[in-house]
């Protein structure tokens, strides 16, 4: 899994390299929320979001050796499966990120050919609306496997409350990971009958409601397990 990432994320790079050898120095390098191209600049600034990607590719390389070394040390078994199927979800994590990020830089070097080529002032198609339905199909991927986390201080809901035992972590991804799912779904349907700004602004609001949803369920969860463990005692 981790050679797939990183076999996803050093195309990202190669692909630029050859696409700027038939690009003219100048192209299009930003683009405002509704796509219209709002800077010119030089066609090698294109290699920076495939150093992003391959940044991103090591930060979940190096999370995932962490798992895979606290696993061999581990000297309980469910210590060590908790361990290894922690490794497994950062490896999809950054597979996934990789991919949807590689075919983002796809489209961005299609756009910047095109209009360098012809003179255009619109991007086509929208990077906006192709980005958030990437991040809508990445989502959907990601919230299946969320709940698949075992608790551990990188990934998965974070609150202090929803590490409290194995039950309430178990829960609250579990509810996490359907809301994530929810957010992805909802951005995929919605994106394309929406203007960019509009498409990334939903996006961010169906992120930040399921994130709050799952906060206050998860202290919720928290304050019953707390309630039911004080009434054994």
């Amino acid at each position: 899994m981790k050679k797939l990432m990183w076999a996803i994320s050093i195309l990202s790079l190669v692909l630029t390299a050859i696409v700027l050898q038939f690009m003219p120095d100048s192209v299009p390098v930003h683009y405002d929320l509704a796509g219209t191209i709002d800077r010119l600049g030089s066609k090698y600034e294109n290699f920076l979001f495939p150093v992003i990607i391959l940044l991103l590719s090591l930060h979940w390389h190096l999370f995932a050796a962490y798992f895979e070394k606290k696993a061999t040390k581990a000297s309980a078994e469910k210590e060590r499966a908790e361990a290894l199927s922690n490794a497994k979800v950062m490896k999809i994590v950054g597979v996934s990120m990789a991919a949807a990020f590689t075919a983002m830089q796809g489209i961005i070097l299609y756009n910047a050919y095109r209009e360098a080529a012809g003179n255009a002032a619109q991007a086509h198609p929208d990077i906006g609306r192709v980005s958030c339905m990437l991040i809508g199909i990445m989502l959907l991927f990601l919230g299946n496997y969320m709940p698949k986390t075992k608790k551990n201080p990188i990934a998965g809901v974070r609150a202090s409350w929803a590490a409290y035992n194995d039950t309430t972590w178990r829960k609250s991804n579990r509810f996490g990971g359907v809301c994530m799912m929810i957010a992805g779904l909802l951005t995929i349907i919605t994106t394309p009958f929406a203007r960019p700004a509009i498409a990334v602004g939903l996006l961010l609001g169906y992120l930040l409601i399921a994130a709050a949803v799952t906060l206050l369920y998860s202290h919720k969860v928290y304050k019953a397990e707390l309630s039911k463990n004080k009434s054994c005692s």
